[in-house]
């Protein structure tokens, strides 16, 4: 216990490098976000995001990812999830509007299939596959420049993988109802697999893990236990995060659904055909 806590008090990260990208979409938020007046409250939810990007990149949690696999772990799904969601949650159709354009033109260009569901889901499943196989993994933990790659990798796949369920741009493609519940349900299976074998797989497969002053020091543990443990923290917060969004994604489906029939009801729906000048109005007999 007491070498857990000598690395939390001497393990901040101090490589500066983050704050280059951090810093100046920070600023750019809060101007765009008191230009338009937006709500207080967008403002909380992204800079909450911003503060999950600074824990994953700054505090322990980066150092400590070197020694134990569980707290790699937590760093991935902080940058994977945790703080796009947050970051995505800030937005309106207000604070994005200089970026809007450029972003349906992409999706209406030849080029649409970057920002395309599909490729969301592939990049999102393939990107934890890719990046939890041994070789690459050690080689994340063990090179410091490989290790950025793939904090950009996981940053870049997380963004575009919640924008198709919670961006504040709606698209023709934008998913909603069952297509939603499927995108979720397929990533949950397909990362549910690779969790499933981390907690359960007999031994350690991480050669980093392996070495002295991993996980056996610092938290009393063995290298195959760190690994399990870093499934169980993998399948618990996937649970948690696609639960939640998928109960905000009905209510909003239903709120979409109660304004469209109000605006029915108000102006008459524009899908009917009109009737013909001078024809008698639609017969209310009852039968």
């Amino acid at each position: 216990m007491l070498s857990v806590i000598a690395a939390a008090q001497g393990g901040f990260s101090l490589n500066p490098g983050p704050l280059f990208i951090l810093l100046p979409i920070t600023v750019a938020y809060v101007v765009r976000w008191r230009a338009v007046g937006a709500h207080p409250f967008r403002l909380v939810l992204f800079m909450l995001g911003m503060t999950a990007a600074v824990a994953a990149l700054f505090t322990p949690i980066d150092t400590l990812g070197d020694d134990l696999l569980a707290m790699h772990m937590v760093q991935h799904l902080l940058m994977l999830d945790i703080a796009p969601v947050l970051c995505l949650l800030g937005l309106t159709k207000a604070i994005f509007r200089p970026a809007t354009k450029r972003v349906i033109q992409l999706e209406r260009s030849r080029f649409r299939w970057i920002l395309s569901p599909k490729t969301g889901l592939i990049a999102y499943i393939g990107g934890m596959w890719f990046w939890h196989w041994p070789t690459m993994y050690n080689a994340a933990v063990e090179h410091t420049g490989v290790h950025v790659l793939e904090h950009l990798t996981f940053t870049f796949i997380g963004a575009i993988y919640w924008w198709h369920l919670i961006s504040p741009v709606r698209d023709q493609r934008q998913l909603s109802g069952m297509g939603a519940v499927l995108y979720m349900a397929t990533t949950k299976i397909g990362v549910g697999i690779l969790g499933i074998g981390l907690t359960f797989v007999p031994e350690s497969i991480y050669d980093v893990y392996q070495l002295p002053g991993g996980a056996l020091n610092l938290w009393g543990m063995t290298a195959q236990e760190d690994q399990a443990l870093a499934g169980v923290i993998m399948a618990t917060e996937q649970s948690i995060v696609m639960g939640i969004a998928l109960v905000y994604l009905v209510v909003q489906a239903i709120d979409r659904s109660e304004k469209e029939q109000l605006r029915i009801e108000k102006y008459g729906d524009p899908k009917r055909p009109k009737a013909p000048a001078g024809s008698p109005p639609p017969s209310r007999e009852l039968y």
